[in-house]
């Protein structure tokens, strides 16, 4: 059962050309991984998905509902952690919640009992009396958390929600989104810069690039698009851009670059023979000082989709 329908959602800003027919869906109780670089159209497309805009052209259904025609009961379903912090800095942790829990429509006993539970599992329960301006970076991320999942969203969207955050709130997030994904069955919405936390999370992901889709579907279904298998990384004495430039040409190598002088090779294991290599290294009089055969990561699948960095 789908959650979430993006149906051929296309945007434009004047003549930019922003989110070009964009199509897929999220399945119910799933951990959704929204990725790509700086300016491909992820905060325009939770901007439509959360009502803040409007599509140039086609529609999202949220539990099916049109956030067109029928904008105020998809929004009931939407929990939402933005990228920028939205809360009140001099005021306490729980006063922010009672705040912000009164626009939910929550009062009285049930409010007190949201709140105690929102601050229970992001880990604030300790602190609930403190003044914000007091907290670190990652425990007003943890606040903003908090306020998101007051009123029980079946769908939480979460933009960059570690940027800027300590080890312990990455964990006690990361903790967080596991824990409501199990226990409560929401689906979850998530982007980043750090691609390791997309791997680590996600069951399926959509890779943007200026507003087109790249790739969709589970992590090993990407990695099949893309014929990448594993990584090959080796150290070689005195390596030129000559000797990169051959290796790159053999049978099964889809990509290589080359990281504090270790020269990674995307392959297809399948196809690439690492006689060959071995061979090229001897022909060339290159020696091989260190060598290992890795699963290829999502961030160099990435990499090789779409010739950029996630961090560029």
């Amino acid at each position: 059962m789908s959650n979430i329908k993006v149906k051929n959602v296309t945007k434009r800003f004047n003549d930019k050309l922003v989110l070009n027919n964009i199509d897929f869906e999220i399945k119910k109780g799933d951990i959704f991984g929204l990725i790509g670089p700086n300016g491909a159209g992820k905060s325009t497309l939770i901007n439509i998905i959360t009502g803040l805009l409007k599509p140039s052209s086609g529609d999202i259904e949220i539990g099916g509902h049109s956030v067109l025609k029928e904008a105020v009961k998809a929004k009931e379903y939407i929990g939402l952690v933005p990228q920028e912090l939205a809360i009140m800095e001099t005021m306490s942790a729980y006063d922010n919640l009672e705040y912000f829990g009164a626009f939910y429509g929550l009062g009285g006993k049930l409010l007190k009992e949201r709140i105690a539970e929102a601050l229970e599992v992001t880990g604030l329960r300790e602190r609930k009396k403190e003044k914000v301006k007091k907290f670190s970076g990652g425990m007003k991320r943890r606040l903003n958390l908090a306020i998101a999942i007051m009123h029980r969203p079946k769908i939480l969207i979460m933009d960059e929600p570690t940027v800027g955050v300590d080890p312990q709130s990455r964990n006690c997030i990361f903790e967080f989104i596991k824990k409501v994904n199990r226990k409560n069955n929401t689906t979850v919405i998530y982007t980043s810069h750090y691609m390791e936390e997309v791997e680590s999370l996600c069951n399926d992901i959509f890779i943007l690039d200026l507003g087109k889709e790249i790739a969709s579907g589970s992590k090993q279904e990407i990695k099949s698009m893309a014929n990448i298998h594993g990584t090959v990384r080796f150290k070689v004495k005195d390596y030129n851009e000559e000797f990169i430039f051959m290796i790159k040409k053999l049978q099964g190598v889809k990509d290589g670059f080359i990281v504090d002088d270790t020269i990674n090779l995307l392959i297809d294991e399948n196809n690439f023979v690492l006689e060959d290599l071995l061979k090229l290294a001897a022909d060339n009089d290159k020696k091989i000082i260190s060598f290992n055969l890795e699963e290829a990561s999502l961030e160099e699948v990435f990499l090789s989709l779409t010739g950029k960095k996630l961090r560029d």
